[in-house]
């Protein structure tokens, strides 16, 4: 792990769309002793050049500001320290530039992830390396505590897609013994890794039950739609690619989806009434209105907001006395629109990113879900029981050798097709539950993005560091 120097930094200026930040850059800090990947195992920290001056940045200090942790992991690939700057997606300011501005400390860890290999040909990045490597980050922050500015007891972690999942799991997994020989054998700080809250964008996770969740969603669309990337002579290409589920396909649509209910009702979950939150064999009940209910929450903000929801392509929508109150489910997903066919996440083919992930050293992909296991008729082709665990944070919220944070931020957009909107309610659910203080929404018309409202996530960090 790299020694800390205070001394060893470069000032920066940065301007941007009217703002200016004045920050020292840390960069290429080495977290672990014995790194698998050191290009991905670093982290950048950045901080506020008005605290060493003995300022504040608008209502944070030296001591009280919080420490913003993003990751730039998606598809569960590797992610390299992220760089204020701007957003390539949104055209906007990143989160590092906007954190900077409002004051935080920003730790900006890289990660190892699927598909990476070492000298010898083995796979250095399958499932635990990304969440152990973040959670080594963590250690090294505390590790290095006294020559910082900034809280470390007010990390917030903050991610899309995979990057959300492995948010997530940062936020349920604090200080759990699962992790710890993984962590010892990179020589991570002998340190607390548990953080004060946690920031999730659409985030790819509960990956063991996706399949049935997704087919509980999905299951009355046999077309599907989504976006590939081609290389050309000219660069990487996107164009829409539209297929129809083969019969086996579909079969196994209605079986995994046979399952859902099942687990659904094993996890006796809540509604904010404290009504029990379940499903019968056909995939109806409680848990279906409770969707339902966040759904119509959304597009009645969005017509509060002035958008015009009365054209045909959402009559899916019912209104009363002007106002948004329920929706039609399935005339929902059919406007919405199927984008993976089945097995979305643990196909028979083994060849999906969530595949690859689960893979070890010598195997590059495996399955992960008890259905696709049982079904596939080769041999040793299920990941370890202990590894598909730690990449699920639904197995640590209730955990008592678990710390779990205390602030969550949700987000996943109304029309994200990329995982069944029953995972991303399942977690919040389930952290409620658990006491924990949860900001969830399905942000209007957005698809699979992230960061797309940090002006929203920063007066949320602002009022849980208030």
């Amino acid at each position: 792990m790299t020694s800390f120097d205070k001394n060893n930094f470069q000032k920066e200026t940065m301007t941007g769309q009217g703002m200016t930040i004045r920050f020292r850059a840390y960069r290429n800090l080495c977290y672990v002793a014995a790194p698998a990947d050191e290009k991905y195992q670093t982290m950048n920290i950045y901080v506020p050049e008005a605290y060493y001056h003995g300022q504040a940045v608008g209502m944070y200090t030296a001591a009280s500001a919080p420490v913003f942790m993003p990751n730039t992991v998606g598809g569960y690939m590797p992610g390299l320290p992220e760089e204020p700057g701007v957003n390539r997606h949104t055209n906007k300011l990143n989160a590092v530039f906007e954190a900077l501005a409002r004051g935080y400390v920003v730790a900006a860890p890289g990660a190892r992830g699927r598909g990476l290999t070492d000298g010898k040909g083995s796979y250095t990045g399958n499932a635990p390396a990304c969440i152990v490597d973040l959670k080594a980050a963590v250690r090294y922050l505390r590790h290095i505590s006294e020559d910082l500015p900034g809280d470390m007891e007010k990390i917030i972690t903050n991610g899309t897609s995979a990057g959300g999942a492995l948010s997530a799991l940062m936020g349920a997994t604090g200080n759990s013994a699962d992790y710890e020989p993984y962590l010892k054998a990179l020589g991570a700080a002998d340190e607390r890794d548990d953080i004060f809250a946690a920031s999730c964008y659409c985030p790819i996770t509960n990956l063991d039950h996706a399949d049935m969740a997704y087919e509980w969603m999905y299951h009355n669309q046999h077309d599907f739609h989504r976006m590939i990337f081609q290389m050309t002579d000219e660069g990487p290409e996107r164009r829409a690619y539209d297929g129809m589920m083969t019969e086996e396909q579909i079969e196994d649509s209605r079986e995994v989806r046979k399952l859902f209910p099942g687990y659904l009702n094993g996890l006796e979950l809540k509604g904010g009434d404290g009504r029990r939150l379940s499903l019968d064999e056909n995939g109806d009940g409680s848990f279906k209105e409770y969707v339902k209910s966040f759904v119509t929450a959304s597009a009645r903000k969005a017509a509060e907001n002035g958008e015009d929801l009365t054209g045909e392509e959402y009559s899916w929508i019912s209104w009363k006395e002007g106002v948004p109150c329920d929706i039609d489910f399935d005339r929902y997903t059919a406007y919405a629109g199927r984008m993976k066919a089945a097995l979305a996440f643990d196909s028979m083919e083994m060849n999906t990113p969530e595949n690859e992930l689960f893979g070890n050293e010598k195997i590059q992909y495996r399955h992960f879900s008890e259905y696709s296991a049982m079904k596939d008729v080769r041999e040793n082709t299920l990941a370890e029981s202990l590894i598909i665990k730690m990449m699920n944070p639904m197995n640590y919220i209730d955990n008592e050798k678990a710390r779990t944070a205390q602030f969550w931020r949700i987000r996943h957009g109304a029309v994200d097709r990329d995982t069944s909107l029953a995972v991303p309610v399942i977690l919040a659910a389930k952290l409620r539950e658990q006491g924990c203080d949860v900001d969830f929404a399905l942000p209007w018309g957005y698809g699979h993005a992230g960061d797309y409202d940090l002006e929203e996530l920063f007066l949320w960090v602002d009022r849980i560091c208030g």
